[in-house]
């Protein structure tokens, strides 16, 4: 089941993401995160020390390898040039399992604090002027648009903040989305966008209230979220004392609290292959129309393989 942690900058999304990814780690639930935040800070969020590093290689910076794998003995694709970040697997692709063997896996996830953690990469000084951060965030698109995963398996990824993530199909990859507000009016701004256009497309979204200390914090976000309010976090000193790189105790009981009903909330939802699949072959037309046609030379929209059905199915020797 895959999470994504969206919201306002400076909300708290990534520190909910790590906090979210280590519950579940603990808890011996299997579970990889991802850093998809255009500012890289995940992993020290998840408790990676100043001395040390993250050397699992960026997906962005290898999205060509990742190409490769993927598109397997993919008749529609013949060549990673021919693939783009929103094309779909069909008979013949490589499909991964959660925190499996396969190259992508093992090349490009490093545990940090006992969470199996990969990285889309930094925009660097090289990308400045010629490329947009969805080039990096192509390869997180890819990697779930070709995973089988099933219940009690997780994925929790820390998304660019704002509404940003709707430049791309990647917000529609996801069984539940988390959005992590402030109570303050620019913090439910982001969730006005959100609710909007995950409605459009049946996006399940549930709203995190972030850094509340009162009961009139608690009052303003239930006065303009509603009913997606699904839990608070209370101002946090252990948050505040690890964030110092402090070990200080355990984390309050309300927030440990909050951490359970995101679980409960993401494991009630029902994964729904041929709504997943559609949204993803959607996505991949409005793509070729948009730009990726004339870009590679070729209708992409041939790639969309009308036979296959994604999903544990497609696993089996005899649906590739």
């Amino acid at each position: 089941m895959r999470a994504a942690f969206v919201g306002k900058g400076g909300s708290g999304k990534t520190t909910l993401s790590a906090l979210f990814a280590r519950y579940l780690a603990q808890s011996g639930a299997p579970v990889v995160a991802i850093d998809g935040d255009i500012n890289q800070h995940l992993a020290h969020a998840l408790g990676l020390r100043d001395d040390d590093s993250f050397t699992a290689p960026p997906l962005g910076a290898h999205i060509g390898d990742i190409k490769d794998h993927l598109r397997g003995t993919n008749p529609r694709i013949p060549s990673r040039e021919a693939m783009i970040k929103t094309t779909p697997p069909g008979r013949g692709s490589r499909l991964l399992r959660h925190l499996g063997d396969d190259p992508v896996h093992v090349r490009h996830v490093q545990s940090v604090n006992g969470v199996p953690l990969m990285v889309t990469g930094a925009f660097d000084e090289s990308d400045l002027g010629v490329a947009c951060y969805h080039s990096k965030l192509g390869a997180v698109e890819l990697y779930l648009n070709h995973l089988v995963d099933g219940p009690g398996e997780y994925v929790v990824v820390d998304m660019t903040a704002g509404a940003d993530a709707f430049a791309s199909g990647l917000f529609t990859r996801f069984d539940m989305t988390f959005l992590v507000a402030e109570p303050t009016r620019k913090g439910v701004s982001v969730y006005r966008q959100y609710r909007d256009h995950a409605a459009e497309f049946g996006i399940p979204l549930a709203v995190v209230g972030n850094k509340v200390q009162d009961e009139d914090d608690l009052l303003f976000l239930k006065e303009h979220v509603g009913d997606d309010l699904l839990a608070y976090c209370e101002h946090s000193s252990w948050i505040r004392a690890r964030e110092q790189g402090r070990s200080q105790g355990e984390i309050e009981p309300h927030n440990l609290h909050t951490l359970r009903q995101l679980r409960a909330a993401l494991d009630a939802r029902s994964k729904d292959w041929d709504v997943f699949q559609a949204h993803a072959v959607e996505f991949h037309l409005r793509n070729a129309a948009a730009w990726a046609n004339q870009a590679t030379g070729s209708n992409l929209a041939e790639q969309v393989d009308p036979d296959f059905r994604h999903g544990p199915t497609a696993l089996t020797p005899s649906a590739v």
